[in-house]
């Protein structure tokens, strides 16, 4: 999926996450693995009831030695306390969402749509297309947090056709029986 950024209008419930989390301060600048991520990285997916990563190093890198994406970091603070981070990579014309995470204490703030939208705002300001948050899947809802940003912006991409098409769960069942041969 993506986002269509010249598209994306918030409303009511964007505004309230956005004003609820306005007493944290947000840093935004090109990654560099820091143990301080490290830990928070470790305490989230030790709550988390999903299964994540084993860690930051195996997402980006998988066994490489670096990285040939231009990768930036959100860090999302109460006071000097780490308590988000949202990793992406800046393309020319769009951004890519990586990961969030966060510290489990703050999970009533729902900081990784926060980050979602953060990153929107940061492609918007460099004039990027696109946002690409990652997948949905048909029928399991652990990924349908990414539509909060703004699903009217959203677009899926249908393999078969190599169209992108906007958004609705019937277009993305339909792609899902396809690809799955259930025509």
């Amino acid at each position: 999926m993506r986002i269509a950024l010249a598209n994306v209008k918030y409303g009511p419930k964007q505004s309230r996450l956005v004003r609820i989390n306005e007493k944290f301060s947000v840093t935004i600048k090109p990654f560099i693995l820091s143990e301080e991520i490290k830990t928070l990285y470790a305490l989230y997916k030790s709550a988390v009831d999903f299964d994540a990563p084993d860690s930051v190093e195996f997402w980006l890198l998988n066994g490489a030695k670096y990285s040939v994406f231009d990768t930036y970091v959100i860090e999302i603070r109460d006071d000097d306390k780490l308590i988000a981070v949202g990793i992406f990579d800046n393309g020319e014309q769009s951004i890519a969402g990586i990961m969030n995470f966060y510290h489990p204490d703050y999970r009533k703030q729902s900081l990784g749509k926060y980050l979602m939208m953060l990153k929107i705002n940061y492609a918007q300001l460099q004039q990027k297309e696109y946002y690409y948050p990652g997948y949905l899947v048909s029928n399991y809802p652990k990924f349908n947090y990414k539509l909060f940003s703004c699903e009217a912006a959203t677009e899926v991409f249908n393999e078969n056709s190599g169209q992108w098409l906007p958004f609705s769960w019937e277009i993305v069942n339909v792609i899902a029986s396809n690809m799955l041969g259930e025509h």
